[in-house]
């Protein structure tokens, strides 16, 4: 299975023209903002928000609202920017990996080899070298992804396997298990269902059904079935 497939991501509002404050350049920007809904199996929900600078050729993402928890709380209006690489139509970000020390307080690390990034980034991410991607050099920006300038889905699901993913109690894998699990348990939950023998007519077309009484586990509901 896909880990990507379960994260979802789902724009629920695009405003062709809105303002923002970019924070590298101290001034307000404008352009097309558009707000996004993520469901992630192993995080859980967030709020993200992209801002288009076309002028600049870039992309903000910026996460709006975060799931419970005080590593999490910690990357609520943490962005990232996606910049012009040398390949047209592409954008590159600088992978830069969330860790936490004992105490729970977060922090960011560039990656200083290949080695460092995580599998699932690079085999499903144009994974190259700062200088292969930009034709500059810079200290201390060794390695990053490209995305293409249009896919901001893929850069918000970046942004949760760089930024949250890297602070979770539990392995993909794990988190997996346990929803399976809890899925066989639903499917298994009891259900009883009783014919009461009271039946009703439909005053229009005159179809009679009768009454079930259903039982389960949590809760007790009531139906009709066709007679």
């Amino acid at each position: 299975m896909s880990y990507l497939k379960q994260i979802r991501v789902t724009r629920i509002e695009q405003r062709p023209s809105d303002a923002w404050y970019d924070m590298s350049l101290r001034q307000l920007r404008n352009g097309e903002v558009c707000f996004y809904r993520v469901r992630d199996f192993l995080t859980g929900e967030w709020l993200f928000k992209t801002c288009r600078d076309k002028e600049l050729g870039k992309v903000m993402v910026k996460a709006v609202k975060c799931p419970v928890g005080t590593r999490f709380a910690q990357l609520e209006g943490n962005t990232m920017l996606f910049q012009p690489s040398q390949r047209e139509g592409w954008l590159y970000d600088i992978i830069s990996l969330s860790r936490a020390d004992e105490n729970d307080r977060v922090s960011r690390k560039i990656t200083d080899s290949l080695d460092e990034v995580p599998a699932i980034i690079r085999q499903n991410y144009d994974t190259q070298s700062y200088e292969e991607a930009t034709g500059k050099k810079a200290p201390g920006k060794h390695w990053v992804t490209l995305t293409e300038m249009d896919d901001e889905k893929a850069m918000i699901t970046l942004f949760v396997l760089e930024r949250a993913w890297m602070l979770s109690s539990e392995t993909p894998e794990q988190r997996l298990k346990t929803l399976q699990q809890e899925e066989k348990l639903k499917q298994k939950e009891r259900r009883t269902e009783i014919d009461t023998g009271q039946t009703l007519m439909c005053p229009v077309c005159g179809d009679k059904f009768r009454l079930r009484h259903i039982e389960k586990e949590t809760a007790t509901r009531h139906a009709f079935r066709k007679s």
